[in-house]
């Protein structure tokens, strides 16, 4: 390991997020530790050594745009699985069976969607907690960090989902109701930071307020979950309109879509196979209000046929998986695709060439990610949220070195860097949720939703492992040193955020939808949330850096 020795501004960092960041230790003159440091690195300039830093960040966030986008394919298969229900026919009192949805969209979006995205967070965070449990003051990324994650969520992303749809093509939210209740849960989040760290017991965590912050994450579910079936009491009498029968549409792939082929069998095609040979026909549930709408259909068949043509089936689609699996190795490999090779430049023919070869080292990694058919994609789902985390943990370690070795203002690192770092995957699902879904449902709630579960997991698991711990074997709470500043970045973020949920309100009022539009009106409203953004983090800045 090599050690560098710099002078930082130790005063900035402790006020901002308690002089603890990753596995840099900065008060006054002291070493940069990472194996991050190559050995000779000291002769190279302070500027050229950044420049390399910032580059290295970039190849990381190019990585997580290609695994996110695997996640997100992942996750469609998980979503679209459906149960068969056999019931009797009370008019004919024959066999009939159904299918019917497993995942209910708006918990899709919170559970899978939201955790998914944000798993890096809670990861790397849980870990820390459990390589540091014993100590009475907690680590980690500090509240604050927390905060300056949450604008980047709220602002940068929703200026990408805005521009994301075509021309002229406008995106909605299809049920206001779900959205208004994972708003509320989102901004309650920080409410309940504020309360527990500044109001109740100030700069100290109990084990009882760890464990409800850990709990409000199901209650939210919950919440969610009633008022998208409309419960009494529970809801919002806010009318919805027409959801997609599907959580994505449907699509044809190509033969040359990188790593991205569904294969020749789809759900449709699997509920047909062998559909002659029951006694009755399977098909799938409309998804309609109430998430089922059955269609009854009588078939008479035999029983042996259906068990020979079910067999013949499955073994079918285990070599085709297979065969999907060794194509994206081929595809890893393969420098120049048929769509390359009929352009007419030789100049752009060897600058996607030169692209392919330097995204080569990811797209070899990503092609261990199995197919996403095998096990319903719970399995890619599975891999994918591992190398998520992994490529995040290392963006959180490149951030250390920038902030220590250059000596930038660790606050202002983790308001951007690391909070685009971390966040960089709630960006990719939510402008990949923009493009391919029909409504803006779930490109808006992965961002509310994200925020809510950073909170109530990302440090509500971490507080629940040290409280606990302390509890029992020391009889003491867990103390937080990094929450200085922790009530103006609050109140600088939901001021911003009024102005950032109010425009979304105006253009449903105006456009009739939140994202897409004219072009003109869509890049004014990227313009928009950037400038808030950018509000927030100069005026947090400023703050801790004791300017005004």
């Amino acid at each position: 390991m090599l050690q560098l020795e710099v002078t930082t501004m130790a005063s900035a960092y402790n006020q901002s997020d308690g002089g603890r960041f990753g596995d840099t230790n900065i008060v006054g003159h002291e070493k940069c530790e990472s194996y991050f440091l190559f050995r000779g690195e000291t002769t190279l300039g302070e500027g050229f050594r950044t420049l390399l830093y910032f580059l290295g960040l970039a190849y990381c966030f190019i990585g997580l745009s290609a695994i996110t986008a695997r996640f997100f394919r992942s996750m469609e298969n998980v979503v679209k699985q459906s149960r068969k229900v056999v019931e009797i026919d009370p008019d004919t009192n024959a066999e009939v069976i159904r299918y019917e949805k497993v995942w209910n969209y708006a918990i899709a979006d919170i559970s899978l969607l939201a955790f998914g995205t944000s798993f890096p967070q809670i990861s790397l965070a849980t870990i820390d907690a459990i390589q540091n449990i014993g100590n009475l003051y907690a680590g980690g990324m500090g509240p604050g960090t927390l905060v300056g994650s949450a604008a980047f969520d709220l602002f940068p992303i929703h200026a990408v989902c805005v521009v994301v749809p075509k021309a002229g093509e406008l995106k909605k939210i299809a049920d206001i109701g779900v959205w208004l209740v994972e708003l509320f849960w989102s901004f309650w989040a920080y409410i309940w930071l504020y309360i527990i760290l500044e109001v109740w017991t100030p700069n100290v965590i109990t084990l009882w307020e760890a464990l409800l912050t850990v709990l409000q994450y199901g209650l939210l579910l919950m919440h969610a979950y009633a008022q998208d079936k409309r419960w009494p009491y529970l809801s919002l009498p806010i009318p919805r309109t027409e959801r997609p029968e599907e959580w994505v549409p449907g699509e044809v792939p190509s033969p040359t879509q990188e790593n991205n082929v569904y294969g020749e069998y789809s759900d449709s095609e699997i509920l047909q196979v062998g559909e002659e040979n029951r006694n009755v026909v399977d098909i799938f549930s409309i998804h309609s209000n109430n998430g089922t709408a059955p269609v009854y259909q009588k078939v008479p068949v035999t029983d042996d046929a259906a068990e020979s043509s079910n067999k013949h089936f499955h073994q079918e689609k285990d070599l085709h998986v297979l065969s999907l699996w060794k194509e994206q190795f081929v595809d890893a490999l393969t420098l120049e695709s048929l769509e390359s090779r009929k352009l007419n430049s030789i100049h752009l023919r060897v600058a996607r060439m030169s692209w392919q070869l330097i995204l080569a080292p990811w797209r070899i990694l990503f092609a261990f990610v199995p197919p996403y058919h095998f096990a319903h994609g719970w399995i890619a789902f599975i891999f994918s949220l591992l190398f998520i985390s992994g490529i995040a943990c290392v963006v959180t370690k490149l951030t250390d070195i920038i902030s220590c070795v250059t000596g930038i203002n660790a606050y202002v690192i983790a308001f951007t860097a690391l909070a685009s770092g971390t966040s960089w995957p709630d960006l990719v699902a939510s402008k990949i949720a923009a493009e391919r879904q029909t409504t803006a449902d779930s490109a808006i709630a992965n961002i509310t939703c994200s925020n809510s579960v950073n909170i109530y997991l990302g440090i509500g698991i971490p507080w629940l492992i040290d409280t606990a711990y302390n509890f029992f074997m020391y009889n003491e709470p867990l103390h937080i040193q990094n929450a200085a500043g922790l009530s103006f970045s609050l109140l600088v973020f939901f001021c911003t955020s009024i102005g950032c949920i109010s425009v979304l309100v105006f253009r449903r009022l105006t456009l009739k939808a939140e994202l897409g539009g004219p072009r003109i009106w869509a890049w004014v409203t990227f313009v928009y949330f950037m400038l808030l953004w950018i509000i927030f983090v100069v005026l947090s800045s400023l703050r801790v850096s004791g300017i005004i």
